[in-house]
């Protein structure tokens, strides 16, 4: 028996297999799929942007190397030098609905708390980069990792979680459903799954032209939907607006996706060839609670969108980072009473956000006689200097905040990264999976009362090079900010903050 089943060893189960490792759990990841690698997960089709958040969640396992490595990115275009001590400048925006934003916008005074990090930036990455570490790394703390089972069955009772898998059943203590957004597990513990139907049947696809020099590359708004051509040869995606009606209904011939294709860019452009092609829709759906008892749903089980903005793998990966250690705690009787409900509570509006991005890009595309008005009104507004720092801060995942009941602006937040005088990060010290307080004034009293949980919480005293205003910080497993205290210490505000998120003191 496993402490925890995780079904889906796609990026997001793994990167919750190593954080519930890391925590001491026993783990158990169930794929469905036998081969670990596939022209899906490979570039182009398994192309995927990291947000600066993701790259910073990466960056605090100690894992960001090796993700830039694998995914071929430039580091420089990733990270603040590593001497730097002001805030730096965003690099990249994206886009919202086709229509370019620019990082030279954006209002850097406006995005408070922002200190250099080796993880300063998104980077584009694949599938099988992303499942390539993950691999690595949750197989070197102990995971196991079953390919070839999908899961077919799960009952569960008031200790345990029965997982039928093929002719095969295995108990956990908990089932973490991360089998993407076609759920086996949503649908078995029967999650109430609710949204909004489609408005566009997209496509994804590995082509041959004819004649691709009639095709722009980039996103292309058009009359009649949109477009996107990569630099990756025969790479394309296009978004027909006919309401979600093809998705899946048909078998995706080249003579539909041409009819589609010369459709929406209005050219007679002709395709000799479809090596691999599939369809989505924009449906946004979620479920109502990503807990039933002790089976949990994170990444595209807990929510589904259209991929606009490429913010659906960095929202699985935020739910593992959040889900990992409390319900690490939650298996081994440490954490406090409550803790894994807050794991709804914080991540359920988070996912809820990032489906309304999703539907009003879609709305916006929407073609009739009222849209390039509606588009050239959009693209004026969010072009301004406070338009384009509200794109940044909601598709960057840095900005975050969760409402922990402190008014101290910190409290809540994403970490910056603390730079101590002698050259240890933050993101150094959260590379085990513990919690952290930080105490720049390295006062006596905060170290004996930081004593009684250094199972759980490392202590770490000294200057920063710039503590922000802050005389302490508690900053959780996660790297989000649950304690800070300005310029008066108070030690007996720490342990109570410390109780609240890590239980009960040893002593």
């Amino acid at each position: 028996m496993h402490d925890v089943v995780i079904a889906g060893g796609g990026p997001v189960g793994l990167f919750l297999a190593t954080e519930l490792a890391l925590g001491g759990c026993s783990v158990l990841v169930l794929e469905r799929d036998e081969e670990a690698t596939s022209p899906w997960k490979a570039l182009p089709l398994g192309l995927r942007g990291l947000s600066a958040g993701s790259a910073e969640t990466f960056h605090r396992r100690g894992l960001l190397e090796a993700v830039i490595n694998a995914s071929g990115a430039d580091p420089a275009k990733v990270g603040a030098a590593p001497d730097a001590v002001g805030a730096p400048d965003p690099r990249d925006v994206s886009h919202f609905a086709g229509m370019g934003l620019h990082a030279v916008d954006i209002d850097v005074s406006a995005l408070p708390f922002r200190l250099p990090s080796p993880a300063m930036e998104g980077f584009m990455t694949s599938l099988e980069a992303l499942s390539t570490v993950m691999t690595e790394r949750a197989t070197s703390l102990g995971v196991a990792i079953l390919r070839g089972a999908p899961v077919t069955g799960v009952t569960q009772d008031d200790e345990y979680v029965t997982i039928t898998a093929g002719s095969q059943e295995y108990r956990s203590r908990y089932l973490v459903g991360c089998d993407g957004g076609r759920s086996t597990v949503r649908r078995l513990a029967d999650f109430d799954f609710v949204g909004t139907d489609p408005l566009f049947t997209g496509y994804v696809a590995k082509v041959s032209f004819a004649d691709p020099g009639q095709l722009s590359l980039g996103f292309n708004l058009t009359a009649n939907g949109m477009y996107l051509r990569t630099p990756f040869e025969g790479h394309l995606g296009m978004m027909d607006f006919d309401g979600g009606a093809f998705d899946r209904s048909q078998p995706l011939t080249r003579e539909h996706l041409q009819k589609v294709l010369r459709r929406i860019t209005g050219t007679d452009v002709t395709l000799t060839g479809v090596h691999l092609a599939s369809s989505f829709t924009d449906r946004a759906m979620q479920v109502t609670t990503y807990r039933k008892r002790r089976v949990v749903l994170a990444g595209d089980a807990a929510h589904i969108h259209s991929p606009l903005g490429g913010q659906g793998l960095n929202l699985g990966i935020g739910d593992a980072a959040n889900l990992g250690w409390k319900l690490a705690a939650t298996v081994h009787g440490t954490a406090p009473e409550g803790l894994l409900d807050t794991y709804t509570g914080e991540r359920h509006p988070v996912g809820a956000a990032v489906l309304d991005w999703s539907r009003a890009q879609a709305a916006t595309m929407k073609p009739g006689p009222n849209a390039p008005a509606l588009r050239r009104l959009v693209h004026e507004l969010l072009s301004t200097t406070d338009g384009t720092t509200l794109a940044y801060r909601r598709t960057t995942g840095l900005f975050n905040r969760y409402d922990l009941g402190s008014a101290h602006p910190l409290v809540g937040s994403t970490a910056p990264d603390f730079h101590f005088k002698d050259g240890t990060r933050l993101g150094d010290l959260l590379r085990q999976g513990q919690g952290v307080l930080l105490d720049f004034r390295a006062d006596h009293a905060m170290q004996r009362a930081a004593r009684n949980w250094d199972d759980r919480i490392r202590y770490a005293a000294g200057p920063a090079r710039d503590d922000l205003g802050s005389a302490a910080v508690l900053v959780r497993p996660d790297g989000v900010v649950a304690w800070a205290s300005g310029e008066a210490l108070d030690p007996d505000t720490f342990e109570r903050a410390a109780t609240h998120w890590f239980g009960s003191p040893r002593n």
